[in-house]
């Protein structure tokens, strides 16, 4: 089993930046995709950007490309989300993902999910 916990969410102003982490659990980590998904109430879960076990390649949503980066450190069971020139509209809670094999947008393909953690842009 592996249990993932996020953190660095928090209240920043529209343009402002934030880097949130994900700290996994267990010795497979490296060879698990990761991912970050957000939530609005009333709305889908989207998801933001992923990121392969070997960091070779990464991908995210048109919503946040050229602003939001997607990074992992393996060897601190870590994987990040930094995210620039935030805008209202990124007010959500953040869940990172992972347990599978290949990157993927589609939520129920992961297997490990956090608890969240939410960040909230004001204008």
């Amino acid at each position: 089993q592996v249990q993932l916990v996020e953190s660095g969410g928090g209240l920043v102003q529209a343009g402002g930046s934030l880097t949130l982490s994900c700290a996994a659990s267990g010795s497979t980590f490296s060879s698990y995709a990761m991912a970050w998904f957000r939530r609005t109430p009333g709305k889908e879960r989207e998801w933001v950007a992923a990121i392969t076990g070997d960091t070779s390649r990464t991908y995210s949503a048109g919503s946040v490309k050229g602003r939001f980066s997607i990074y992992r450190d393996n060897a601190k069971n870590t994987v990040y989300l930094r995210m620039n020139s935030l805008k209202p509209e990124d007010t959500a809670c953040y869940y990172c993902a992972g347990g599978i094999m290949v990157a993927s947008s589609t939520a129920p393909m992961y297997q490990y999910w956090g608890q969240g953690t939410q960040v909230t842009v004001s204008s």
